[in-house]
Parts: structure tokens; sequence; C-alpha cells
């Protein structure tokens, strides 16, 4: 009885603090879809070479339920940000939460 009790607790503590991580995106829907490579359309407002990521003001992507932000991404590889520049309009494609690619627009 003690092992049942023990069991249910933990797995109610664990569905909880899963269902807290939103992945820098709370109260967006799409987060299953995010799997797919999903294309986005932005302009660039900071890169950090050295972080690897790249902050964009995206317009909504649709397949991922995301309304117009500002946001950073992490990028698949830093070789991404070599001709990026900030104020460009760029299309980029977003896979597992990262971008893989940047292209001008």
């Amino acid at each position: 009885m003690k092992f049942a009790f023990a069991l249910v607790a933990s797995l109610a503590i664990v569905g909880a603090a899963q269902a807290q991580d939103h992945g820098g995106h709370g109260g967006h829907a799409g987060h299953e879809a995010s799997a797919a490579a999903v294309e986005g359309i932005g302009v660039v407002r900071a890169i950090d070479a050295k972080k690897a990521s790249i902050t964009i003001n995206h317009e909504p992507i649709k397949a991922l339920n995301w309304p117009q932000m500002t946001m950073p991404f992490k990028v698949s590889d830093p070789a991404v940000l070599a001709n990026v520049k900030v104020g460009a309009k760029v299309r980029f494609t977003l896979k597992d939460k990262k971008i893989t690619a940047i292209r001008p627009f």
C-alpha cells in the first residue's frame, strides 16, 4: 500500500513539473508541432554569437499558434549567424525550438 501511494505521489509531482515547462512560450499552444520544421518571418533585433542565439521580432507563426512577438532563439549551428545582421528582415526555419536556417526575406 505504501508503495502504491509513493508511486502515485511521484507521478503527480512529475506531471505537475512537466505541465509547467512551456519552453519560454507560456500560454501558447502548438508545442507538439515544434518537432516538425516550421518557417517564420521576422526582423533581427540582436545577435549573440558567443551564446549561439539570435533575437527576432517574428510575425505570427500559425503552425505553432504563436502570436507576433520578439524572442530569443538558439541556433543549431553558430555558422547560421554568419551572414545575418541586426535590422535585417529574414525567413527562418525552426526545428525543435532551434533555428536551423536563416535567409534574407
